[in-house]
């Protein structure tokens, strides 16, 4: 899928998409905050990387893979506005004082030390993204017109499958860079699950992500490197029946990591995943009880 020009961010066009479902079966929502390639002319002025090194950021193609969801009863959601804009995968008050000018340098948590706040200061590598410092009405305006709009959807979605089905389940799906598992001792997986080590959902969905993607073939491990970002911790709350997971698929499964571009297999790829999807969308509201009680 191309890269897309001219994403203004006013307050009339939406950040995102929602795909839904001819029937939505089992309040199950499978989102992708980092997959957006929406690059405005004004923001590539600002920046001092080229377009290779900006969408390294991406979540490239997550979005395309999950659009299959609508097909086996679950909503799909998915970003358009890039990662290196705007981290929706952030808190909206995640404001790096070093990107930001006026931010006070409250204590800050690992990731925005990192660069890595709701503004980014870096995409992958730690290459630094602004050419310079941008005001805070830029900063306010960015999170106004991309970060709010998506996660007010993202809680309607969540607050209307609650009310429908009695639960919420959010798969949110990510891609990781293969070189991030390389410390790890032993096989390395091929996705990583995270739910907060059981803080964002209930055992039965982490068991059933699991036996889904191991049914395909592939390695999964738990909550290691990557336990789950904002999303899982906002709105993760299995005691309210509001079940969030992330899971993180190595990009080198499914496309060449340095041109950014499907590996000549991605439709197999896709296809497998497809059917992790199609099992998740439907799951069981009664044997998940069940699971859960015992």
């Amino acid at each position: 899928m191309p890269v897309r020009r001219g994403l203004p961010l006013s307050q009339n066009d939406l950040p995102y998409s929602v795909i839904r479902p001819a029937a939505w079966h089992a309040g199950v929502i499978f989102a992708s905050p980092h997959s957006g390639r929406c690059y405005p002319d004004w923001f590539l002025r600002t920046t001092r990387l080229p377009m290779e090194v900006l969408r390294s950021s991406e979540d490239a193609f997550v979005d395309q893979m999950i659009a299959a969801a609508p097909d086996f009863g679950a909503v799909a959601l998915s970003a358009h506005v890039p990662r290196c804009i705007v981290d929706l995968n952030r808190g909206a008050d995640e404001i790096d004082p070093m990107v930001v000018r006026g931010t006070p340098r409250h204590p800050l948590n690992q990731r925005t030390l990192a660069g890595l706040g709701v503004i980014p200061r870096v995409v992958s590598q730690g290459r630094v993204i602004h050419e310079r410092m941008i005001e805070r009405a830029e900063a306010e305006h960015r999170i106004e017109t991309c970060w709010r709009p998506y996660h007010q959807a993202l809680a309607a979605l969540i607050a209307e499958a609650r009310a429908r089905f009695g639960r919420a389940v959010l798969i949110d799906m990510h891609s990781m860079p293969h070189d991030a598992l390389s410390h790890l001792q032993g096989p390395r997986p091929d996705m990583v699950l995270g739910n907060r080590h059981g803080l964002s959902a209930a055992a039965w969905l982490s068991d059933a992500v699991t036996e889904a993607v191991e049914d395909e073939g592939w390695r999964i491990r738990r909550n290691s490197p990557f336990s789950g970002a904002y999303i899982c911790s906002a709105y993760g709350r299995p005691g309210q029946n509001v079940h969030v997971v992330q899971l993180e698929i190595d990009r080198s499964l499914y496309m060449d990591e340095r041109s950014i571009t499907p590996r000549p297999d991605f439709d197999i790829f896709a296809a497998r995943l497809s059917r992790v999807i199609g099992k998740l969308a439907v799951l069981d509201q009664g044997k998940a009880d069940r699971i859960a009680a015992e």
